[in-house]
């Protein structure tokens, strides 16, 4: 696809489903699902094994459709399907900073005798608080790609990013 055609309504399609993937995975099961559960009480707080799951879901789906898409079968959805994967990595990195950093809060209450307040401080401090801005920050970041999509366009960084072309300078 050249900087001037534009591309179909198929093509549109098709890159705007990993930023809707994406976004459902970000603001449907990370926000609505997680804090629906949380206000339910303690009684159902074994459904929040279904917040990770639905998410792990969703990112290896984004991996592996990502890795599958061809440039051949049309550069827009595939620009479109690496911005997304680009995105899931820097949330699967922050995710797994969160689990870490809550490994070693319960390693540290169980074998350290660290008080239960101190793991809740360090779970929040160095866990849930990145994961939090990092997943508003990427609402946003997804919308606009999202829109970029919608409209037929994809950042200017992704040509050169992700099809290694230079950018065109227009006078």
């Amino acid at each position: 696809m050249t900087e001037d055609t534009q591309p179909t309504e198929n093509e549109i399609a098709a890159a705007k489903a990993p930023h809707d993937i994406f976004l459902s995975n970000l603001i449907m099961n990370h926000i609505l699902l997680f804090t629906g559960i949380s206000t339910f009480g303690q009684q159902y707080m074994h459904f929040m094994a279904l917040v990770p799951l639905f998410s792990v879901m969703a990112l290896a789906y984004t991996f592996y459709r990502a890795s599958t898409v061809k440039r051949e079968d049309g550069e827009f959805a595939y620009i479109h399907w690496q911005i997304a994967r680009r995105w899931s990595m820097l949330f699967s990195g922050v995710l797994m900073l969160l689990a870490t950093v809550s490994l070693l809060g319960w390693l540290g209450n169980q074998y350290l005798g660290m008080m239960k307040e101190a793991v809740y401080a360090l779970i929040g401090g160095f866990g849930i608080l990145p994961t939090l801005l990092t997943v508003l920050t990427l609402i946003v970041i997804e919308s606009d790609s999202l829109h970029h999509a919608r409209m037929g366009t994809f950042p200017k960084w992704a040509r050169r990013r992700f099809l290694g072309e230079e950018d065109q300078i227009t006078e």
